[in-house]
């Protein structure tokens, strides 16, 4: 093997266990409460900035937030959350479903953004308040958060086909909330 292969596989293994390392550090770490009860201390368009000190935390937390109910069913809602870690390292975006979607690939969380398929984000976890999908927010994402207008996340209710629900969530004020962000 050459060194140039070898150096390209180890940046990749570097790269993936990294990636993994913040993910699991994230989803047991940050120490922001699922439907953070803060301070609004800025609007922006159609998001709020909220901040709070979370109990046992020594510095505050803020989150750029936004809460959606689907157009067709009130009962089903999201709320999005995007957030710079504790360390300033990476950005997160959480989005809290309501009990009840089916968690299992291929049901994970769907997402488009202005009709563009993006891709799918994984659940983590389920709590009282909900079930929690989250994922580090690459640059190419957030690029596309910011120029974009709307973003749609799609959950599951059931396996059948028509068994997804799409909830669009305003992109207003996104780029300018993401940049008041400490």
């Amino acid at each position: 093997m050459e060194m140039s292969q070898f150096s390209t596989k180890l940046r990749r293994l570097l790269r993936m266990t990294l990636s993994l390392a913040i993910a699991v550090g994230l989803a047991w770490s940050i120490s922001i409460p699922v439907y953070a009860q803060g301070t609004v201390v800025g609007a922006f368009g159609d998001w709020v900035l909220e901040c709070d000190v979370p109990p046992g935390a020594q510095y505050e937390q803020c989150a750029l937030k936004q809460t959606v109910q689907a157009e067709d069913r009130d009962n089903i809602g999201l709320v999005v959350f995007v957030l710079k870690t504790a360390d300033q390292m990476a950005q997160l975006i959480r989005v809290v479903a309501p009990l009840g979607v089916l968690l299992p690939p291929p049901f994970q969380l769907g997402l488009a953004i202005d009709g563009e398929h993006i891709g799918e984000i994984g659940f983590v976890r389920c709590v009282q308040e909900g079930c929690i999908a989250e994922a580090l927010l690459e640059p190419e994402l957030l690029s596309r958060l910011r120029g974009g207008t709307t973003a749609i996340f799609s959950i599951f209710v059931s396996p059948e086909l028509d068994g997804g629900i799409g909830i669009p969530v305003s992109l207003n004020g996104f780029s300018d909330g993401f940049e008041a962000l400490p």
